[in-house]
């Protein structure tokens, strides 16, 4: 199959001689950048007040920011994903890094909202190349119950990064005032870049024997993938809510559905003549990461939407400041690092269960948020949601580092940063669609009861309709795992049976 033959056209993967003080080192240096990238998924949110105000952008210009960050990262995370698998996943990931940080320079530069949406799509492309050279790193240099522990750290990093980007961001614009605390969340990227590129040159590994052979890349691969992608995460990226959205972007599906049977055909066309694909299918035949991705697609669907919405209801519908409603997050982001530390150690001995657990413990807290909201004092609301979101984040460090662990648990090491990758494109897709959703029926409601209601309950409608699109895909995660479980216990049941088959044959 396409994952055998692209196997051996693949440089060797050195077994790396690392002490264990080394490892670590290394590790924390690919999680922190990590961290750092995820970080301006959720941090500029909170800026583009500020950014309206200082530019004078308007809406369109204003998603871009968002949405386009988003686009050029998940563009770019399987093509990275696979040239890292078979080269230098070292020399790329310092690409990635150093333009990452040259492209928060020119953002904080930027003299016109233009300049700005280039570097914030530049940012996004470098994002995209780094990001699967950490996962392919986890993946290479840890092995069984530590490469539980270093996921459970990976993830409890990036739940934090992705909990207080908000609360980040908020305090950079109250530093640095509304004409330039926007300046400040790009500003701090630089500092932060330069040290890690130092670290990164000091302590990242080298991870592949040098050879000869010409890159597999899969041009015609890429094109066709490239085209699936930004047809399928278009259409959602633009979706506001507002009757102004031009409803024929919807046309794009159709653009995906045909290139994604051309992808489909060609990737499988590709692979049968022998060549190493963009994406090899025979990934999706493991049961575990499949099933994984898909959990994880959905819960990335509800997360990022959760924190949006909660910061959107308190700053518009009960005025807090930016950077009070940013900190309610907090109380999700600290217990969501401890569990994920917890689940890593945990997860090699508790498996499948400890990731159901933590769903039903992220909708509970989703449900008791809708609550609050509806029924709490303004006064008490950002207080009693801060409380709220310790069962969500408690829940969500059992889900986010466990299900990593097991979704590729059984892949090989040689496609560690391609099935990484995909997974991360997984998720991207699933914040792309998931935020849409949230955000059209948000503003939808707002749009259609204001003026004939109270502004609060406008805004308390609007929160639980939006919310009711974030239980929903935490729901569709839980059925995932359900669905996993059922199967890993079927499966140790036959091989019990097997077992005790052969225990009473006897000996042949």
């Amino acid at each position: 199959m396409g994952s055998d033959s692209g196997a051996s056209s693949q440089p060797r993967t050195i077994t790396i001689p690392l002490t264990n003080a080394a490892r670590w080192r290394a590790f924390a240096v690919a999680a922190a950048v990590a961290a750092i990238t995820i970080l301006d998924l959720s941090k500029v949110n909170v800026a583009l007040p500020s950014i309206e105000q200082a530019l004078g952008a308007g809406s369109t210009e204003l998603q871009l920011i968002v949405s386009g960050y988003v686009l050029t990262f998940g563009l770019f995370l399987v093509p990275m994903g696979r040239l890292g698998d078979q080269r230098s996943r070292r020399a790329l990931f310092l690409v990635g890094l150093i333009l990452f940080t040259l492209a928060s320079l020119g953002c904080a530069l930027a003299p016109n909202i233009v300049v700005l949406m280039v570097f914030r799509l530049l940012q996004g492309v470098a994002a995209g190349i780094q990001m699967p050279q950490v996962l392919g790193l986890i993946q290479q240099i840890f092995q069984g119950a530590e490469r539980g522990r270093a996921f459970g750290l990976f993830g409890a990093t990036i739940g934090l990064a992705t909990a207080f980007g908000p609360t980040l961001g908020g305090l950079m614009i109250a530093l640095g005032g509304p004409d330039d605390g926007w300046r400040w969340i790009f500003w701090m990227n630089v500092p932060l870049g330069i040290a890690a590129i130092a670290a990164a040159v000091w302590v990242l590994p080298t991870t592949r024997v040098h050879t000869g052979r010409r890159i597999a890349l899969d041009p015609i691969g890429v094109i066709l993938f490239g085209v699936t992608v930004l047809a399928l995460m278009w259409p959602f990226l633009f979706t506001t809510g507002s009757p102004d959205d031009d409803p024929r972007r919807w046309w794009l599906l159709t653009v995906f559905v045909l290139f994604a049977t051309l992808f489909v055909a060609w990737e499988r066309r590709y692979a049968a003549r022998g060549h190493a694909p963009l994406i090899p299918f025979s990934l999706f035949r493991i049961a575990s990461y499949r099933n994984g991705t898909l959990l994880a697609t959905s819960y990335f669907a509800a997360l990022p939407a959760l924190f949006l919405l909660t910061t959107l209801y308190l700053q518009t519908g009960l005025e807090l400041e930016p950077v009070f409603a940013g900190m309610v997050t907090i109380g999700f982001a600290l217990p969501s690092a401890a569990a994920s530390w917890v689940g890593g150690n945990l997860v090699t001995r508790i498996g499948r269960p400890l990731v159901v657990g933590g769903l039903i413990m992220v909708l509970v807290s989703a449900i008791g948020l809708v609550l609050v909201a509806v029924f709490a004092t303004p006064a008490l609301t950002p207080w009693l949601m801060g409380t709220v979101m310790i069962i969500g984040g408690l829940g969500g460090g059992l889900v986010i580092s466990p299900n990593q662990t097991l979704a590729l648990a059984d892949v090989p090491v040689s496609e560690g940063g391609l099935a990484g990758s995909v997974g991360q494109l997984g998720q991207r897709i699933g914040t792309a669609v998931g935020t849409a959703v949230a955000l059209a029926l948000f503003y939808a409601t707002i749009y259609r009861e204001t003026g004939n209601r109270d502004s609060l309950a406008v805004y308390h409608d609007a929160y639980l309709i939006g919310m009711s699109s974030v239980a929903l895909f935490i729901a569709l995660a839980f059925v995932v795992s359900i669905v996993d479980l059922s199967r890993r216990r079927a499966a140790v049941r036959d091989a019990e049976a097997d077992e005790a088959e052969e225990r009473r044959a006897g000996p042949t």
